[in-house]
């Protein structure tokens, strides 16, 4: 299960589960997504969120770097890529993650 984790009024949540269906489908893949509205620092804490978005995988973190992590909070989120400062994860994690998975 895919989950993306957001806070409202993020913009980089926007489009996100469309990309992720569209690389999916590209990898032959079925797989549920859901969504979960975070709305308090206190879920934040709970939750290790680590700011909007946020796309697990079974629960894990698709970024490789989220486990050394502890800034939990309702923020926008950056994510460091091989492409540079992005406020989506990359596809290769997606997939990875995805595929790490099954």
């Amino acid at each position: 299960m895919i989950e993306i984790l957001y806070f409202d009024g993020c913009p980089n949540h926007e489009g996100l589960e469309t990309r992720i269906r569209s690389l999916l489908a590209a990898a032959g893949i079925e797989e549920t997504i859901t969504h979960r509205c975070i709305d308090s620092d206190e879920q934040a804490r709970a939750e290790h969120f680590l700011g909007s978005p946020t796309v697990r995988v079974n629960g894990i973190d698709v970024d490789p770097e989220a486990a050394s992590r502890d800034a939990y909070g309702l923020m926008c989120r950056v994510y460091v890529t091989d492409d540079g400062l992005r406020g989506k994860p990359s596809d290769q994690w997606i997939i990875s993650a995805v595929q790490r998975s099954r």
